[in-house]
């Protein structure tokens, strides 16, 4: 199942794939840990889960799959269904299927599915090549009493005789902490000196600017009209697409007709494919962006989807 591979290629960058009539996987970020019982050193992870509940096409997977595959999202989409409609009878007769890197899908004694993740697999991008391992457990008392021994038999003995040895150094350390407080003094006086200098230096600057800007007039005798541009503005990264073309002049009547229906609409560049799309609208807000999604597949596009990218 070619499927199930885009399905691993979307969980490493998305917290979430719904695939159309079927169910959603979900991510979730799990930070390192240790296993104290065993010493085994695990890097950050993404756990993967299952959701039947949510099963409404919010574009993503389709739109994944015609890109790859280089077909139109209708086609994309008919795949889908066909792909969700062949594991539905597998697992209602019984079997076990597995979709592979990711986890195994059955049906328990009350006919509902049943998910188990493939726990080796790792889909968190920032510990990409890290992997676990075990490290032996580090044993600090022993070279705790291994130093406490050598203290015993080495102790370290300060006599009278060292410290009266050289008298003399006492005093030149007492003269070279005069001479210090002398200069730190000079030198505090020079800057309190320099400082004084700086500020009726500013002021008379402050001073002469201020005289030039009250004395400059300023006369525009025929200042230009004030031009107001309001351009949509499609931010974040949720984007409700009305339509692919891979005619420019079909994107651009599509645009013209939107905006003859009260829409910003906004048509992107060109993907690597080709293709010209057109937006709805953009949003910040992944559940905004499905709310508005299926108000416009009940009363404008019923093949409107949502796409999932950074436009900026």
């Amino acid at each position: 199942m070619q499927l199930t591979t885009y399905i691993a290629d979307l969980l490493y960058r998305y917290e979430c794939v719904i695939i159309p009539g079927f169910g959603a996987f979900l991510t979730r970020y799990k930070s390192a840990h240790i296993d104290d019982s065993t010493n085994n050193f695990n890097p950050p992870s993404k756990i993967v889960s299952f959701n039947k509940q949510l099963q409404a096409n919010d574009g993503l997977f389709a739109n994944y799959v015609a890109s790859v595959e280089k077909c139109s999202y209708e086609t994309a989409l008919q795949k889908v269904r066909n792909f969700t409609a062949e594991i539905s009878k597998e697992l209602s007769e019984g079997k076990t299927i597995v979709f592979k890197n990711i986890g195994e899908f059955s049906l328990n004694n009350e006919k509902s599915i049943q998910f188990e993740p493939l726990h080796q697999q790792n889909y968190s991008t920032s510990s990409f090549g890290l992997s676990s391992f075990v490290s032996p457990k580090i044993n600090r008392e022993v070279y705790k009493e291994t130093v406490e021994a050598l203290e015993e038999k080495a102790p370290i003995i300060f006599t009278p005789k060292r410290r009266e040895a050289k008298p003399y150094l006492k005093y030149a350390a007492i003269a070279v902490i005069a001479l210090s407080a002398i200069g730190f003094g000079s030198l505090k006086f020079y800057e309190s000196q320099v400082q004084q200098f700086n500020i009726a230096e500013r002021q008379k600057a402050n001073s002469l600017v201020e005289n030039q800007i009250q004395e400059a007039t300023f006369v525009i005798e025929n200042p230009l009209p004030v031009l107001s541009l309001q351009l949509p503005k499609h931010t974040g990264m949720y984007h409700i697409v009305a339509g692919a073309y891979r005619m420019e002049e079909n994107a651009d009547k599509k645009v013209e007709q939107l905006r003859t229906k009260g829409f910003s609409p906004l048509k992107m560049e060109p993907t690597q494919y080709g293709l010209h799309q057109v937006l709805y609208a953009s949003f910040e807000d992944r559940m905004e962006a499905l709310k508005k999604l299926r108000e416009i597949q009940k009363t404008e596009n019923a093949d409107a989807w949502l796409l999932v990218q950074d436009i900026q």
